[in-house]
C-alpha cells in the first residue's frame, strides 16, 4: 500500500485486491508509458474515441503506481480492472489522462 493520492500533485488511487495503490503520473512514468505504449497525446485521443483497450489502460496504470511493491505484478491490475470493472477505473484513468494533457496547475 503507497498511502493516499495527493491530488494536488495529480495522483489517483487504484485499488488491486485489498490494496490501495498510488498512481503517480510523472515524467518517468510517462516516458515508460509512452515507450510502450507509443505518443501519449494519440493515447488520450483513443480514450476519448471510446477505442483506449484495457491492456492500454492496465500498462499506463503499471507505469504510475507509485513505489510499486514488488508483489504488486501487471496481471493483477489486469485482473482488478476486470473485477472491478471499467466504471470503477474510469475516475483515475480521467485523472491521468488529464495531468497528460494540462500538468499540474
Amino acid at each position: 500500500m503507497s498511502g493516499a493520492a495527493n491530488a494536488l500533485r495529480g495522483e489517483a488511487e487504484l485499488c488491486v485486491g485489498d490494496a490501495v495503490h498510488v498512481l503517480r503520473p510523472s515524467f518517468a512514468a510517462l516516458v515508460a508509458a509512452e515507450d510502450e505504449l507509443g505518443p501519449l497525446f494519440a493515447l488520450v485521443e483513443r480514450a476519448a474515441d471510446g477505442r483506449l483497450a484495457l491492456g492500454e489502460m492496465a500498462a499506463l496504470f503499471w507505469h504510475c503506481v507509485q513505489g510499486r511493491p514488488a508483489a504488486l505484478t501487471r496481471e493483477a491490475i489486469g485482473e482488478a480492472l476486470v473485477k472491478g470493472g471499467l466504471a470503477a477505473a474510469t475516475p483515475a484513468l480521467r485523472v491521468l489522462l488529464g495531468q497528460i494533457l494540462q500538468g499540474r496547475r
